[in-house]
C-alpha cells in the first residue's frame, strides 16, 4: 500500500495557508460583518442583471423549460443512470457551456442565469444538476477560464462547451480535506515536455464518463528545475494508464457517474500544466469562490419544490375536520418552509449577481451561502416528510402503484444530504471561513496567535496588536442599530436591519473574546468558531432578505415578500440569540473529554447487546498499490450524437 505524505499538523496548516488568497483587494460584505461593521452599501440597492442579461436569461430558460418538461427524473432513479438522449438534448441547447464565453463556443451566460438553470434542471433530477455543476464549477472550464493560457482555452473550452463532459480529481482513498497527504504523483520527465501522472483518486464526479479530467498531483521538488508542489492537469480521459476501476454508489443522486480512478505511468504534456507548479490548491480554492453557489442554487430549488409540495398536500389533506395546514403544528412547518426558501433565494441572487459584477470579494459569502443553504434545505427536507407523514416515508414508486400522487419526498432528503458533506463538509466549511473572519485578528495579533513563538515574541506582537485594536474596539460599543430611527427606509424590515448592525458587532466583540481567553489556542475550539460562523450565515441571509424585500416591495407592493423576510428574519433571530448563548454556556470540554474516553474504549461495554454485520466485510479505508490496473476499465461515454457517437 502507498501511505499518503505523512505531514504534521503544521505542515499541513502551512499547505492551506499557502493555498488561501491572503490579499483583500475587493471589499467584501461578510468580512466586514464578521469585523462588527454593517456595510450595507456594498448589497443596497439589491443587485439585479441589466434588463439585456435578465432578457436572454428568461429566452434561454424558456427554451430549457419546455425541454425539462418533457424529461422524466423518475427514469434515472429507476435506473440509476441518466439516459443518453437526455445528455444529447441538453448539449444541443448549450447547457455544457453555459458560461463558457461565447469566442470559445459556449453561451456566456451569468453566474445568476447559470444559477437559475441548475434549479430547473435539478428540480428534474439532481444527478442532471450534479452532472452539469461538476463539469462547469469544478471541471475543466473554470480552472481555465481563471488561470488557463490562452492556447489551453482554445483547445479544450470549445470542447467542453460542445458537451465534452469534465471531471475534477482530487480527493484519494486516506487523502480529503487536508490535501497535504496527497499520494498522486506527476513526474516531469528528463526532457521537460511532459509529466507522468501515478495514483488513485477517489469520488470523482463525472469521472466515469468524462473525456477531459483536471487532476490535482504532487510534482517532486527539484532544485533550480521545479518548483514542485500540488498541481493542477487537464489530462485526456482515455489517455493510456487511466484506468475507471468503480463506478460507486450512494444513498442519493442515484444517477451521478462518481468513480474510483487509476492512473499509472499517465503522460500528460508539459503544456497541460494549469498556472505554475505548486498553484493547483490556490486554483482550486480560487475556482471555488464561484462554484460553490452551483450547490446552494440546487439547495434552492429544492425548496421551492418543497414548499409546492407542502402547500397542495396540506390544503387537501384533512384530518379533525380541517386541511392539516390550519393546525398549528403544520402551520409552524409550512411557514418555516416557506420563510427558509425566500431566504435561500435571496442569499443566492446576491451573491450570485455580486459574482457578476465582480465589485466585490465573495469568497466568504460564497462561503456561507453553500454552507448555510446545504444545512437549511436539509431542514427542510426534513420538515416535508413530517408534514406528509407516512407518504413522506414511503417511495414515489409506491405510491404510485397505490395509484396515489408520485411525491419523492423520501428521495429528497436522500439527495440533499450529499451537500453538507460535497465541495468542503459542514464542519471544514466552518473553519474555512473562520480561518477568513479572524484574517484581520491574526495579522494584527501576529505572534500572539503562533503556538510555536516564545515569549519575547509574543511580547513584541501584543505591543503591536495593541494599536489595531485601540482603534478598532471602540467601533463595536454602539452603532446605528441602537437608534430606533435608523433604516427608516426598510419600514416594517428596518427592526431587523437594526439587529443585524447590534449583533454584527456582538459577533465581532465575541470572537476578539475567544481569541483574548486562548490566543493561540483559539484554533483548537473548533465549536467556538463553528457558532461564530454560524451566527455570520444567519445575519448575512437576514441582510440579504430584507434587501431583496425591499427591492420587491418597491416593485410590486402586492407580492407579500416582505411578509416573508420578516417572519424569516424572526425565527433566524431566536436561532441567533442560541447560538449566542452557546458560546459560553456549553458542553464543550465535557464533549471532548467524553469523546477522547470513547475513543480509548472507556465505554465500549455500551455497545454489546447487538451485531455488528459490517465487521470483517473489509478495512475502514482500501489499500492501493502503485503499478497498472488490473481491472477491467469501467469509462463509458455518452452517446450524444444522433449517429451514436460521443461529442468530438
Amino acid at each position: 500500500m502507498v501511505s499518503p505524505t505523512q505531514v504534521s499538523e503544521e505542515q499541513a496548516r502551512a499547505v492551506a495557508e499557502e493555498a488561501r488568497e491572503s490579499g483583500w483587494e475587493k471589499p467584501s460584505f461578510a468580512k466586514e460583518l464578521f469585523l462588527g461593521r454593517f456595510r450595507l452599501d456594498l448589497v443596497h440597492p439589491f443587485p439585479r442583471p441589466t434588463p439585456e442579461d435578465a432578457a436572454r436569461t428568461e429566452r434561454f430558460l424558456g427554451t430549457l423549460r419546455d425541454y425539462c418538461a418533457g424529461l422524466d427524473g423518475s427514469v434515472i432513479e429507476r435506473d440509476a443512470a441518466i439516459p443518453d438522449e437526455y445528455v444529447r438534448g441538453l448539449a444541443d441547447l448549450g447547457c455544457f457551456g453555459l458560461k463558457i464565453p461565447e469566442e470559445y463556443g459556449g453561451l456566456g451566460l451569468s453566474q445568476v442565469a447559470y444559477n437559475r438553470v441548475l434549479m430547473l434542471v435539478g428540480s428534474v433530477h439532481p444527478s442532471l444538476g450534479a452532472l452539469l455543476s461538476a463539469h462547469q464549477s469544478i471541471g475543466v472550464p473554470e480552472p481555465l477560464k481563471l488561470a488557463g493560457t490562452d492556447e489551453q482555452k482554445r483547445k479544450f473550452l470549445p470542447r467542453c462547451a460542445k458537451g465534452a463532459i469534465s471531471a475534477f480529481l482530487l480527493t484519494e482513498p486516506d487523502v480529503g480535506s487536508d490535501p497535504a497527504r496527497m499520494a498522486s504523483t506527476a513526474t516531469p520527465t528528463e526532457d521537460g515536455t511532459a509529466y507522468l501522472l501515478d495514483g488513485v483518486k477517489l469520488w470523482t464526479t463525472n469521472g466515469v464518463v468524462a473525456e477531459l479530467l483536471v487532476v490535482m498531483a504532487r510534482v517532486p521538488r527539484t532544485e533550480g528545475r521545479h518548483p514542485g508542489g500540488i498541481s493542477a492537469f487537464v489530462v485526456e480521459a482515455d489517455a493510456p494508464g487511466i484506468t475507471v476501476e468503480r463506478r460507486n454508489a450512494f444513498m442519493g443522486l442515484r444517477g451521478i457517474e462518481n468513480g474510483v480512478t487509476r492512473m499509472h505511468r499517465v503522460r500528460v504534456p508539459a503544456e497541460n500544466l494549469i498556472g505554475r507548479e505548486g498553484d493547483g490548491l490556490k486554483i482550486a480554492l480560487t475556482t471555488l469562490n464561484a462554484g460553490r453557489l452551483a450547490l446552494p442554487a440546487m439547495c434552492t430549488a429544492a425548496g421551492k419544490w418543497s414548499l409546492k409540495i407542502a402547500r397542495e398536500w396540506s390544503a387537501e389533506r384533512v384530518q379533525w375536520g380541517r386541511p392539516v395546514g390550519e393546525h398549528g403544528a403544520v402551520a409552524g412547518k409550512i411557514s418555516f418552509i416557506a420563510a427558509t426558501t425566500y431566504a435561500l433565494e435571496a442569499t443566492l441572487e446576491l451573491s450570485g449577481q455580486m459574482a457578476d459584477e465582480g465589485r466585490n470579494d465573495i469568497r466568504i459569502e460564497a462561503a456561507l451561502a453553500k454552507l448555510w443553504a446545504s444545512e437549511m434545505a436539509c431542514r427542510i427536507a426534513d420538515e416535508l416528510i413530517q408534514i406528509r407523514g407516512g407518504r413522506g416515508y414511503e417511495t414515489a414508486e409506491s405510491l404510485a402503484a397505490r395509484g396515489e400522487r408520485a411525491v419523492p419526498a423520501e428521495q429528497l432528503l436522500r439527495d440533499l444530504r450529499i451537500n453538507r458533506i460535497f465541495e468542503g463538509s459542514s464542519e471544514i466549511m466552518r473553519l474555512l471561513i473562520a480561518r477568513e473572519a479572524v484574517d484581520a485578528h491574526l495579522t494584527a495579533a501576529g505572534d500572539l496567535a503562533d503556538p510555536g513563538a516564545d515569549l519575547q515574541h509574543k511580547a513584541k506582537a501584543a505591543l503591536g496588536a495593541s494599536g489595531f485594536y485601540a482603534k478598532w474596539l471602540p467601533h463595536l460599543v454602539s452603532g446605528k442599530g441602537q437608534l430606533p430611527a435608523s433604516y427608516g427606509d426598510f419600514d416594517s424590515l428596518a427592526t431587523h436591519l437594526r439587529f443585524v448592525e447590534r449583533n454584527a458587532r456582538k459577533l465581532a466583540r465575541s470572537t476578539f473574546y475567544g481569541m483574548a481567553r486562548w490566543q493561540a489556542g483559539m484554533e483548537k475550539h473548533q465549536v467556538f468558531l463553528g457558532r461564530i460562523v454560524d451566527i455570520g450565515a444567519e445575519l448575512f441571509a437576514m441582510a440579504a432578505a430584507c434587501v431583496r424585500a425591499d427591492s420587491e416591495r418597491a416593485r410590486d407592493p402586492g407580492t407579500g415578500a416582505a411578509d416573508l423576510a420578516d417572519v424569516f428574519c424572526q425565527q433566524a433571530r431566536l436561532r441567533i440569540d442560541r447560538l449566542f448563548a452557546g458560546l459560553w454556556e456549553n458542553t464543550d470540554d465535557l464533549d471532548h473529554r467524553i469523546a477522547s474516553n470513547v475513543l480509548g474504549g472507556e465505554y465500549a461495554w455500551l455497545e454489546s447487546g447487538v451485531l455488528d454485520q459490517s465487521e470483517g466485510t473489509g478495512p475502514w479505508i482500501a489499500s492501493w498499490s502503485p503499478g497498472p490496473s488490473t481491472e477491467p476499465n469501467l469509462a463509458r461515454r455518452f452517446r450524444t450524437d444522433p449517429d451514436g457517437a460521443g461529442p468530438g
